[in-house]
Parts: structure tokens; sequence; C-alpha cells
């Protein structure tokens, strides 16, 4: 018998003020992107109305449309009813930052929802 491991997923909150942005500078359009039903900021008192798989306000882009993590993530969105759709990310859909920037960023969130 080995020991096994086990991995958390650790996400920390920023404020309005020091929202995370992708500092790369890439221009996303062409990659992938995961379009869901709208639903609201689950920070308190964030206005922000989400149509995309977001992290900190901005969407979350994969170059391949068969990414295992982005497959992961609109899995997710489908469990809890956002109706989720891959598309294709265009820049007028609004800020964008690469899912793999953001893991190495570690993975900072606009907010946690209200107890």
């Amino acid at each position: 018998m080995e020991r096994g491991q086990i991995l958390f997923e650790e996400t920390r909150e920023v404020t309005d003020e020091e929202l995370w942005q992708d500092s790369s500078g890439d221009d996303y359009t062409g990659w992938f992107c995961v379009r869901t039903d709208p639903f609201p900021c689950p920070a308190s008192g964030c206005t922000f109305i989400a149509e995309f798989m977001t992290a900190a306000h901005l969407i979350l882009v994969w170059q391949e449309r068969d990414d295992p993590n982005l497959l992961r993530h609109a899995a997710r969105a489908r469990d809890v009813g956002r109706n989720p759709r891959v598309v294709d990310y265009r820049s007028d859909f609004g800020p964008s930052a690469s899912y793999y920037a953001w893991v190495a960023a570690g993975r900072p969130v606009h907010g946690v929802r209200a107890a």
C-alpha cells in the first residue's frame, strides 16, 4: 500500500481595487472560452453579471477547444445549470486571461459567496 496525496485547488480573494490582470499582453482572439447563461458575481455587493466563465471578472480562455481544463469548467457550469457553450473568444466579449496564466498567478478570484 502506498501513501496517497490530496491536491487542493487554492484561490485567493481580491478586492475591486486590486482585480487581477493578465500581464502577458497577449491577444487571445481565436482562443476558446465558455459562454454561459448570465450569472452574478458571488462577491457580496458586486453588481457584475458574467456571461462567460470568469476569474476576477476576466473571461478565461484556452488555446485548444478540447483542453481538459476547459471541458472540466464547462462541466461544472453544466452541473449548476448555467447552460455552457464552448465558443471562439473575440475581444469584443470583454477582457480575458489565459486559464494557465490565472493558475500561475494563484487562481485569484474577486470574491466568495456571502454566507
